[in-house]
Parts: C-alpha cells; sequence; structure tokens
C-alpha cells in the first residue's frame, strides 16, 4: 500500500469521521471502499441480455398492452 494525501472540505471530513467512529472502521477503510465502489467497479457486461427466444409480438411502448387481453 501507498500513503497518499487528499484536500477535503471540513463538512466533508467530519462526516467521514463521524461515519468512521459510527461503523467502528478507519477513515482510511472508508475511502478506500468508497474509491472501489464508485471508480474502480468492474465494468457491465456489454450487448443485449437474452430473455425469450423468438421474435418480439410488441414494441416497447405497447408493453402495457398485455393487461388489456382477456385471459
Amino acid at each position: 500500500m501507498v500513503k497518499t494525501q487528499i484536500y477535503l472540505r471540513d463538512e466533508e471530513l467530519d462526516a467521514l469521521h463521524r461515519t468512521a467512529r459510527r461503523s467502528g472502521r478507519p477513515v482510511a477503510d472508508l475511502v478506500r471502499e468508497a474509491i472501489r465502489r464508485v471508480w474502480l467497479r468492474p465494468a457491465a457486461a456489454r450487448g443485449p441480455v437474452a430473455l425469450w427466444d423468438g421474435t418480439p409480438t410488441r414494441t416497447s411502448i405497447e408493453h402495457d398492452t398485455i393487461y388489456d387481453e382477456p385471459r
């Protein structure tokens, strides 16, 4: 691990210290977790997700029409 410095506004640092005390975790641990969750998260798989086979019978703007048909 490499030590680094960041500049935070007073209110950000105060809130971070309150969160650290409440959670029982070090401030540095909270900062590392935030960086991992926001900036280093894995990229989502790209492309469409197939949930069915075959040709669609309705367009996306007609999605509520299934409730108009008798059961």
